[in-house]
């Protein structure tokens, strides 16, 4: 029998309110385990924003960073 065969083997056994319980706690794991994920990834914080940045890109902003320096006037 595989986990989920078991585990609605037992699901199935209890009340209705203890499904909705079970549920519940079902959600709330998949939340936590996308919470987390975001977290350890600092890329999943902006994933929804779609943004792709090349290794060209890249290395043309260090061009344009670094071409003052080093400055004179410090």
């Amino acid at each position: 029998m595989t986990t989920w065969q078991e585990i609605s083997e037992k699901a199935k056994e209890l009340s209705t309110d203890k499904q909705r319980e079970v549920l519940d706690f079902i959600e709330f794991l998949r939340a936590r385990e996308g919470a987390h994920k975001a977290l350890i990834d600092p890329a999943g914080l902006l994933t929804d924003l779609n943004i792709d940045i090349s290794e060209s890109d890249i290395a043309e902003i260090r061009r344009e960073m670094w071409s003052r320096f080093p400055r004179e006037d410090v």
